[in-house]
Protein backbone atom coordinates (compact mmCIF):
# COMPACT_ATOMS: atom_id res chain seq x y z
CA UNK A 1 0.00 0.00 0.00
CA UNK A 2 1.37 3.39 -1.01
CA UNK A 3 1.88 6.05 1.64
CA UNK A 4 1.93 9.76 0.94
CA UNK A 5 5.20 11.17 2.31
CA UNK A 6 4.96 14.45 0.43
CA UNK A 7 4.62 16.48 3.63
CA UNK A 8 7.59 14.77 5.25
CA UNK A 9 9.78 15.20 2.16
CA UNK A 10 8.85 18.88 1.91
CA UNK A 11 9.69 19.35 5.60
CA UNK A 12 13.11 17.69 5.31
CA UNK A 13 14.13 19.43 2.08
CA UNK A 14 12.94 22.89 3.10
CA UNK A 15 14.54 22.90 6.55
CA UNK A 16 18.20 23.92 6.18
CA UNK A 17 19.48 21.67 8.96
CA UNK A 18 17.61 18.56 7.93
CA UNK A 19 18.30 19.18 4.26
CA UNK A 20 22.03 19.22 4.95
CA UNK A 21 21.79 16.07 7.06
CA UNK A 22 19.90 14.34 4.25
CA UNK A 23 22.59 15.43 1.79
CA UNK A 24 25.25 13.93 4.05
CA UNK A 25 23.37 10.62 4.29
CA UNK A 26 22.80 10.50 0.53
CA UNK A 27 26.51 11.08 0.01
CA UNK A 28 27.23 7.92 2.02
CA UNK A 29 24.80 5.99 -0.20
CA UNK A 30 25.97 7.31 -3.59
CA UNK A 31 29.39 8.93 -3.43
CA UNK A 32 31.61 5.79 -3.42
CA UNK A 33 30.01 4.50 -6.64
CA UNK A 34 29.77 7.92 -8.30
CA UNK A 35 33.44 8.59 -7.65
CA UNK A 36 34.53 5.10 -8.68
CA UNK A 37 32.75 5.37 -12.04
CA UNK A 38 33.22 9.14 -12.53
CA UNK A 39 29.47 9.84 -12.60
CA UNK A 40 27.05 12.48 -11.39
CA UNK A 41 23.79 11.54 -9.70
CA UNK A 42 21.93 12.79 -12.78
CA UNK A 43 23.75 10.17 -14.89
CA UNK A 44 22.10 7.33 -12.98
CA UNK A 45 18.73 7.91 -14.66
CA UNK A 46 20.24 7.36 -18.11
CA UNK A 47 22.01 4.20 -16.97
CA UNK A 48 19.52 2.58 -14.62
CA UNK A 49 16.23 3.97 -15.90
CA UNK A 50 14.34 6.91 -14.49
CA UNK A 51 12.76 5.04 -11.54
CA UNK A 52 15.82 3.58 -9.82
CA UNK A 53 17.54 6.85 -8.82
CA UNK A 54 14.39 7.83 -6.93
CA UNK A 55 14.24 4.42 -5.24
CA UNK A 56 17.87 4.88 -4.16
CA UNK A 57 17.12 8.45 -3.03
CA UNK A 58 14.16 7.10 -1.06
CA UNK A 59 16.47 4.61 0.63
CA UNK A 60 18.63 7.52 1.76
CA UNK A 61 15.60 9.34 3.14
CA UNK A 62 14.50 6.21 5.02
CA UNK A 63 18.02 5.90 6.43
CA UNK A 64 17.85 9.51 7.63
CA UNK A 65 14.58 8.81 9.47
CA UNK A 66 16.28 6.07 11.49
CA UNK A 67 19.20 8.24 12.63
CA UNK A 68 19.62 10.64 15.53
CA UNK A 69 21.82 13.74 15.55
CA UNK A 70 23.51 15.95 18.11
CA UNK A 71 23.55 15.78 21.91
CA UNK A 72 19.74 15.84 22.03
CA UNK A 73 19.37 12.86 19.68
CA UNK A 74 17.31 14.83 17.20
CA UNK A 75 15.35 12.71 14.74
CA UNK A 76 13.72 13.87 11.48
CA UNK A 77 10.62 11.71 11.87
CA UNK A 78 10.04 12.89 15.43
CA UNK A 79 10.60 16.53 14.46
CA UNK A 80 8.12 16.31 11.60
CA UNK A 81 5.45 14.48 13.60
CA UNK A 82 5.80 16.98 16.44
CA UNK A 83 5.56 20.06 14.24
CA UNK A 84 3.23 18.97 11.46
CA UNK A 85 1.97 15.51 12.38
CA UNK A 86 -1.52 16.80 13.08
CA UNK A 87 -1.91 17.41 9.34
CA UNK A 88 -1.44 13.71 8.59
CA UNK A 89 -3.94 10.91 9.08
CA UNK A 90 -3.36 8.18 11.65
CA UNK A 91 -2.14 5.65 9.08
CA UNK A 92 0.54 7.98 7.68
CA UNK A 93 1.72 8.99 11.16
CA UNK A 94 2.01 5.32 12.11
CA UNK A 95 3.92 4.56 8.90
CA UNK A 96 6.43 7.41 9.45
CA UNK A 97 7.01 6.26 13.02
CA UNK A 98 7.45 2.70 11.71
CA UNK A 99 10.07 3.83 9.17
CA UNK A 100 11.94 5.48 12.02
CA UNK A 101 12.08 2.21 13.95
CA UNK A 102 12.62 -0.29 11.10
CA UNK A 103 16.19 -1.05 10.01
CA UNK A 104 16.81 -2.17 6.46
CA UNK A 105 17.76 -5.82 5.96
CA UNK A 106 18.22 -8.45 3.26
CA UNK A 107 15.18 -10.72 2.90
CA UNK A 108 14.35 -13.89 1.02
CA UNK A 109 10.89 -13.94 -0.57
CA UNK A 110 8.55 -16.92 -0.41
CA UNK A 111 4.85 -17.88 -0.23
CA UNK A 112 3.84 -15.14 -2.68
CA UNK A 113 0.15 -14.45 -3.17
CA UNK A 114 0.19 -12.02 -6.11
CA UNK A 115 -1.45 -8.71 -5.29
CA UNK A 116 -1.90 -9.61 -1.63
CA UNK A 117 0.88 -10.97 0.59
CA UNK A 118 4.31 -12.57 0.73
CA UNK A 119 6.54 -14.01 3.44
CA UNK A 120 9.98 -12.49 4.08
CA UNK A 121 12.81 -14.32 5.83
CA UNK A 122 15.50 -12.06 7.26
CA UNK A 123 18.87 -13.39 6.06
CA UNK A 124 20.89 -11.26 8.47
CA UNK A 125 19.13 -11.94 11.79
CA UNK A 126 17.38 -14.81 13.57
CA UNK A 127 13.97 -13.10 13.47
CA UNK A 128 11.13 -15.43 12.48
CA UNK A 129 9.80 -15.11 8.88
CA UNK A 130 7.13 -12.44 8.65
CA UNK A 131 4.10 -12.05 6.39
CA UNK A 132 3.63 -8.63 4.80
CA UNK A 133 0.80 -7.10 2.84
CA UNK A 134 1.92 -5.81 -0.51
CA UNK A 135 0.17 -5.24 -3.84
CA UNK A 136 2.59 -4.29 -6.62
CA UNK A 137 5.82 -6.02 -5.52
CA UNK A 138 4.07 -9.38 -5.07
CA UNK A 139 3.12 -9.28 -8.75
CA UNK A 140 6.73 -8.83 -9.87
CA UNK A 141 8.77 -10.88 -7.41
CA UNK A 142 9.37 -14.62 -7.69
CA UNK A 143 9.87 -17.37 -5.13
CA UNK A 144 13.33 -17.14 -3.49
CA UNK A 145 14.07 -13.63 -4.79
CA UNK A 146 16.18 -11.54 -2.42
CA UNK A 147 15.37 -7.94 -1.65
CA UNK A 148 16.73 -5.14 0.53
CA UNK A 149 13.85 -3.31 2.20
CA UNK A 150 12.39 -2.19 5.53
CA UNK A 151 9.47 -4.04 7.14
CA UNK A 152 7.12 -1.58 8.84
CA UNK A 153 4.49 -2.54 11.41
CA UNK A 154 1.05 -1.00 10.90
CA UNK A 155 -1.47 -1.79 13.65
CA UNK A 156 -2.42 -5.46 12.99
CA UNK A 157 -0.27 -6.12 9.93
CA UNK A 158 3.10 -5.45 8.30
CA UNK A 159 4.03 -3.63 5.11
CA UNK A 160 7.28 -2.90 3.30
CA UNK A 161 8.81 0.50 2.66
CA UNK A 162 8.88 2.10 -0.77
CA UNK A 163 12.65 1.85 -1.29
CA UNK A 164 12.87 -1.80 -2.35
CA UNK A 165 16.05 -2.98 -4.09
CA UNK A 166 16.09 -6.42 -5.75
CA UNK A 167 19.39 -8.19 -5.06
CA UNK A 168 20.59 -10.65 -7.69
CA UNK A 169 23.38 -13.13 -6.78
CA UNK A 170 26.12 -10.67 -7.82
CA UNK A 171 24.69 -7.92 -5.62
CA UNK A 172 24.26 -10.34 -2.71
CA UNK A 173 27.88 -11.47 -3.02
CA UNK A 174 29.06 -7.86 -3.28
CA UNK A 175 27.06 -6.90 -0.17
CA UNK A 176 28.17 -9.90 1.88
CA UNK A 177 31.84 -9.32 1.01
CA UNK A 178 31.53 -5.68 2.01
CA UNK A 179 29.74 -6.54 5.23
CA UNK A 180 32.35 -9.13 6.22
CA UNK A 181 35.09 -6.57 5.58
CA UNK A 182 33.33 -3.93 7.70
CA UNK A 183 32.64 -6.37 10.54
CA UNK A 184 36.04 -8.06 10.20
CA UNK A 185 34.46 -11.50 9.70
CA UNK A 186 35.96 -14.55 8.04
CA UNK A 187 34.50 -16.01 4.85
CA UNK A 188 32.84 -18.90 6.69
CA UNK A 189 31.49 -16.84 9.60
CA UNK A 190 27.70 -16.66 9.64
CA UNK A 191 26.31 -13.18 9.05
CA UNK A 192 24.16 -12.32 12.06
CA UNK A 193 23.71 -8.63 12.81
CA UNK A 194 22.23 -6.68 15.68
CA UNK A 195 19.59 -4.03 15.02
CA UNK A 196 22.21 -1.33 15.53
CA UNK A 197 24.59 -2.99 13.05
CA UNK A 198 21.78 -3.18 10.50
CA UNK A 199 21.07 0.53 10.87
CA UNK A 200 24.73 1.44 10.44
CA UNK A 201 25.00 -0.82 7.39
CA UNK A 202 22.22 0.97 5.46
CA UNK A 203 24.57 2.77 3.00
CA UNK A 204 26.28 -0.54 2.22
CA UNK A 205 23.08 -1.89 0.62
CA UNK A 206 22.98 0.98 -1.89
CA UNK A 207 26.72 0.79 -2.52
CA UNK A 208 26.66 -2.96 -3.16
CA UNK A 209 23.66 -2.63 -5.48
CA UNK A 210 25.31 0.14 -7.50
CA UNK A 211 28.70 -1.57 -7.71
CA UNK A 212 27.00 -4.78 -8.87
CA UNK A 213 24.94 -3.06 -11.60
CA UNK A 214 26.97 -0.15 -12.94
CA UNK A 215 30.05 -1.89 -14.43
CA UNK A 216 28.08 -3.87 -17.00
CA UNK A 217 25.88 -0.89 -17.85
CA UNK A 218 28.92 1.32 -18.46
CA UNK A 219 30.93 -1.28 -20.33
CA UNK A 220 28.58 -4.10 -21.27
CA UNK A 221 30.25 -7.34 -22.19
CA UNK A 222 28.44 -10.09 -24.07
CA UNK A 223 28.00 -13.10 -21.82
CA UNK A 224 30.66 -15.75 -22.27
CA UNK A 225 28.82 -18.85 -23.43
CA UNK A 226 30.51 -22.21 -23.71
CA UNK A 227 29.63 -25.86 -23.88
CA UNK A 228 30.47 -28.37 -21.15
CA UNK A 229 33.95 -28.91 -22.66
CA UNK A 230 34.74 -25.23 -22.22
CA UNK A 231 34.60 -24.54 -25.98
CA UNK A 232 33.14 -21.27 -27.26
CA UNK A 233 29.61 -21.85 -28.50
CA UNK A 234 29.69 -21.84 -32.32
CA UNK A 235 27.13 -24.03 -34.09
CA UNK A 236 28.40 -26.31 -36.87
CA UNK A 237 26.27 -28.35 -39.24
CA UNK A 238 28.27 -30.86 -41.32
CA UNK A 239 26.43 -32.37 -44.28
CA UNK A 240 27.96 -35.64 -45.58
CA UNK A 241 26.50 -36.63 -48.97
CA UNK A 242 26.25 -40.39 -49.42
CA UNK A 243 28.57 -41.82 -52.04
CA UNK A 244 27.08 -43.08 -55.31
CA UNK A 245 25.15 -46.30 -54.79
CA UNK A 246 25.24 -46.15 -50.98
CA UNK A 247 21.89 -46.72 -49.23
CA UNK A 248 20.56 -45.37 -45.96
CA UNK A 249 20.43 -48.92 -44.63
CA UNK A 250 24.20 -49.35 -45.07
CA UNK A 251 24.88 -46.10 -43.21
CA UNK A 252 22.40 -46.95 -40.42
CA UNK A 253 24.00 -50.34 -39.82
CA UNK A 254 27.43 -48.77 -39.42
CA UNK A 255 26.24 -46.01 -37.11
CA UNK A 256 24.25 -48.43 -34.94
CA UNK A 257 27.46 -50.35 -34.18
CA UNK A 258 29.19 -47.33 -32.58
CA UNK A 259 29.36 -47.40 -28.77
CA UNK A 260 29.13 -43.62 -28.44
CA UNK A 261 26.07 -43.21 -30.68
CA UNK A 262 22.61 -43.84 -29.23
CA UNK A 263 19.66 -44.27 -31.59
CA UNK A 264 16.92 -41.77 -30.74
CA UNK A 265 14.78 -42.51 -33.80
CA UNK A 266 14.79 -44.65 -37.00
CA UNK A 267 17.22 -42.23 -38.64
CA UNK A 268 18.50 -40.18 -35.69
CA UNK A 269 21.41 -40.71 -33.29
CA UNK A 270 22.75 -38.82 -30.29
CA UNK A 271 26.52 -38.61 -29.94
CA UNK A 272 27.61 -39.11 -26.32
CA UNK A 273 30.89 -38.64 -24.49
CA UNK A 274 30.83 -42.10 -22.95
CA UNK A 275 34.05 -41.43 -21.02
CA UNK A 276 32.84 -38.15 -19.47
CA UNK A 277 30.05 -37.85 -16.85
CA UNK A 278 27.28 -35.42 -17.82
CA UNK A 279 27.62 -33.47 -14.57
CA UNK A 280 31.19 -32.36 -15.27
CA UNK A 281 31.38 -28.73 -16.46
CA UNK A 282 34.63 -27.17 -17.62
CA UNK A 283 33.22 -24.02 -19.19
CA UNK A 284 33.18 -20.59 -17.60
CA UNK A 285 30.44 -17.97 -17.70
CA UNK A 286 27.17 -19.43 -18.97
CA UNK A 287 27.70 -23.14 -19.60
CA UNK A 288 25.22 -24.92 -21.86
CA UNK A 289 25.12 -28.67 -22.05
CA UNK A 290 22.77 -31.64 -22.03
CA UNK A 291 23.23 -35.10 -20.62
CA UNK A 292 21.75 -38.49 -21.47
CA UNK A 293 22.09 -41.57 -19.30
CA UNK A 294 24.70 -39.78 -17.23
CA UNK A 295 26.90 -38.85 -20.22
CA UNK A 296 27.44 -35.48 -21.87
CA UNK A 297 25.73 -34.97 -25.23
CA UNK A 298 28.26 -33.91 -27.88
CA UNK A 299 25.99 -33.65 -30.92
CA UNK A 300 23.36 -35.32 -33.07
CA UNK A 301 23.23 -37.13 -36.39
CA UNK A 302 20.29 -37.24 -38.80
CA UNK A 303 19.98 -39.32 -41.95
CA UNK A 304 17.70 -37.76 -44.53
CA UNK A 305 17.52 -38.50 -48.25
CA UNK A 306 21.03 -38.91 -49.64
CA UNK A 307 22.83 -37.06 -46.81
CA UNK A 308 23.92 -37.53 -43.21
CA UNK A 309 23.94 -34.33 -41.12
CA UNK A 310 26.05 -33.89 -37.97
CA UNK A 311 25.06 -30.98 -35.68
CA UNK A 312 27.45 -29.83 -32.93
CA UNK A 313 28.04 -26.64 -30.94
CA UNK A 314 31.77 -25.94 -31.27
CA UNK A 315 34.67 -26.08 -33.71
CA UNK A 316 36.46 -28.68 -31.61
CA UNK A 317 33.43 -30.98 -31.60
CA UNK A 318 33.00 -30.46 -35.33
CA UNK A 319 36.55 -31.69 -35.88
CA UNK A 320 36.08 -34.68 -33.58
CA UNK A 321 32.69 -35.44 -35.09
CA UNK A 322 34.02 -35.41 -38.66
CA UNK A 323 36.79 -37.79 -37.63
CA UNK A 324 34.22 -40.08 -35.98
CA UNK A 325 32.01 -40.20 -39.09
CA UNK A 326 35.07 -40.82 -41.29
CA UNK A 327 36.17 -43.67 -39.06
CA UNK A 328 32.73 -45.28 -39.02
CA UNK A 329 31.67 -44.77 -42.62
CA UNK A 330 34.87 -44.36 -44.62
CA UNK A 331 34.11 -44.18 -48.35
CA UNK A 332 30.35 -44.48 -47.78
CA UNK A 333 30.18 -40.68 -47.54
CA UNK A 334 31.78 -37.74 -49.32
CA UNK A 335 33.71 -34.89 -47.63
CA UNK A 336 31.24 -32.70 -45.72
CA UNK A 337 29.91 -29.25 -46.50
CA UNK A 338 29.88 -27.19 -43.32
CA UNK A 339 27.58 -24.36 -42.24
CA UNK A 340 28.75 -22.32 -39.24
CA UNK A 341 26.64 -19.98 -37.11
CA UNK A 342 27.52 -17.93 -34.04
CA UNK A 343 25.05 -17.48 -31.19
CA UNK A 344 24.34 -13.95 -32.40
CA UNK A 345 23.65 -15.11 -35.96
CA UNK A 346 21.34 -17.86 -34.77
CA UNK A 347 19.41 -15.42 -32.57
CA UNK A 348 19.12 -13.00 -35.49
CA UNK A 349 17.77 -15.77 -37.72
CA UNK A 350 15.23 -16.76 -35.07
CA UNK A 351 14.13 -13.14 -34.80
CA UNK A 352 13.63 -12.83 -38.57
CA UNK A 353 11.71 -16.08 -38.80
CA UNK A 354 9.52 -15.56 -35.75
CA UNK A 355 6.95 -13.57 -37.70
CA UNK A 356 6.31 -16.35 -40.23
CA UNK A 357 6.64 -19.36 -37.99
CA UNK A 358 3.55 -18.82 -35.87
CA UNK A 359 1.48 -21.44 -37.71
CA UNK A 360 4.20 -24.04 -37.12
CA UNK A 361 4.59 -23.28 -33.40
CA UNK A 362 3.96 -26.12 -30.98
CA UNK A 363 0.60 -25.63 -29.19
CA UNK A 364 1.20 -24.13 -25.71
CA UNK A 365 -0.28 -27.12 -23.89
CA UNK A 366 1.96 -29.54 -25.78
CA UNK A 367 5.01 -27.30 -25.33
CA UNK A 368 4.36 -27.24 -21.60
CA UNK A 369 3.93 -31.01 -21.46
CA UNK A 370 7.15 -31.61 -23.41
CA UNK A 371 9.03 -29.14 -21.22
CA UNK A 372 7.74 -30.79 -18.05
CA UNK A 373 8.74 -34.24 -19.26
CA UNK A 374 12.17 -33.03 -20.33
CA UNK A 375 12.78 -31.24 -17.03
CA UNK A 376 11.59 -34.25 -15.03
CA UNK A 377 14.18 -36.44 -16.74
CA UNK A 378 16.86 -33.74 -16.66
CA UNK A 379 16.57 -33.11 -12.93
CA UNK A 380 16.22 -36.82 -12.12
CA UNK A 381 19.55 -37.37 -13.89
CA UNK A 382 21.01 -34.29 -12.18
CA UNK A 383 20.35 -35.68 -8.70
CA UNK A 384 23.02 -38.31 -9.39
CA UNK A 385 25.54 -36.08 -11.13
CA UNK A 386 28.37 -34.09 -9.49
CA UNK A 387 27.57 -30.37 -9.20
CA UNK A 388 30.43 -27.81 -8.91
CA UNK A 389 28.37 -25.64 -6.54
CA UNK A 390 28.08 -28.65 -4.22
CA UNK A 391 31.81 -29.33 -4.13
CA UNK A 392 31.52 -31.74 -7.09
CA UNK A 393 29.21 -33.98 -5.07
CA UNK A 394 25.84 -35.15 -6.33
CA UNK A 395 22.79 -33.55 -4.67
CA UNK A 396 22.00 -36.88 -3.02
CA UNK A 397 25.53 -37.15 -1.59
CA UNK A 398 25.72 -33.52 -0.46
CA UNK A 399 22.35 -33.59 1.32
CA UNK A 400 23.62 -36.25 3.75
CA UNK A 401 25.73 -33.80 5.77
CA UNK A 402 24.68 -30.61 7.57
CA UNK A 403 27.09 -28.41 5.58
CA UNK A 404 26.21 -30.10 2.31
CA UNK A 405 22.49 -29.86 3.03
CA UNK A 406 22.77 -26.07 3.31
CA UNK A 407 24.52 -25.94 -0.08
CA UNK A 408 21.85 -28.15 -1.65
CA UNK A 409 19.09 -25.91 -0.29
CA UNK A 410 20.79 -22.81 -1.74
CA UNK A 411 21.31 -24.63 -5.06
CA UNK A 412 17.67 -25.70 -5.24
CA UNK A 413 16.45 -22.20 -4.46
CA UNK A 414 18.69 -20.79 -7.18
CA UNK A 415 17.49 -23.10 -9.96
CA UNK A 416 13.85 -22.75 -8.87
CA UNK A 417 14.13 -18.96 -8.82
CA UNK A 418 15.78 -18.86 -12.26
CA UNK A 419 13.03 -21.02 -13.74
CA UNK A 420 10.28 -18.89 -12.20
CA UNK A 421 11.79 -15.75 -13.70
CA UNK A 422 11.43 -17.10 -17.27
CA UNK A 423 8.01 -15.50 -17.57
CA UNK A 424 5.99 -16.83 -20.49
CA UNK A 425 8.15 -19.92 -20.89
CA UNK A 426 6.76 -23.44 -20.29
CA UNK A 427 9.45 -23.92 -17.61
CA UNK A 428 8.30 -20.91 -15.57
CA UNK A 429 5.66 -22.91 -13.70
CA UNK A 430 7.68 -26.12 -13.30
CA UNK A 431 6.93 -27.74 -9.94
CA UNK A 432 10.18 -28.43 -8.08
CA UNK A 433 8.47 -29.82 -4.99
CA UNK A 434 9.21 -33.44 -5.92
CA UNK A 435 12.97 -32.73 -5.86
CA UNK A 436 12.73 -31.29 -2.34
CA UNK A 437 10.74 -34.38 -1.32
CA UNK A 438 13.24 -36.71 -3.02
CA UNK A 439 16.10 -35.19 -1.01
CA UNK A 440 14.05 -35.08 2.20
CA UNK A 441 14.29 -31.27 2.32
CA UNK A 442 10.62 -30.30 2.05
CA UNK A 443 10.62 -28.64 5.47
CA UNK A 444 13.20 -26.13 4.19
CA UNK A 445 11.02 -25.02 1.28
CA UNK A 446 8.38 -23.32 3.41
Amino acid sequence: MAHDLEGLIKFVTSDETWHQRLADVLEEHFLPALEAFDLDFEDLGDLLGEDWPMVLWGGGLEDLLGRTFGPNNENAADAYLKRQGSKENTQTRTYIAGLRDAPISLYEVSAIVPGKTMVLRDLLTDVEPIKVREHSATQMLQQWDRIAVRVVTQSDHNVISGALLPFDPDAVAMFEDGLRAVLNLKANDELRLTQDQLRRSAPLFANAWLFAHLPNLLDPEPPQISNSDGDDLVFHELCFSLASGVTQKQVSQKLSQAADLVATGPKDWTWLAVDKPGGTRRGTGLVLGNAMSGNSVLGSLTLKGKALTLSVDSAARAERGEALVRELLGDLVKPPLTVIQTVEQMMADDSLQSGVAEEEDIPPALARQLAQEYLDQHYRDTLDQPIPALGDKTPRQASRSAAGKKKVIDWLKTIENRSARQTGSPVADYDFSWIWDELDLSDHRK
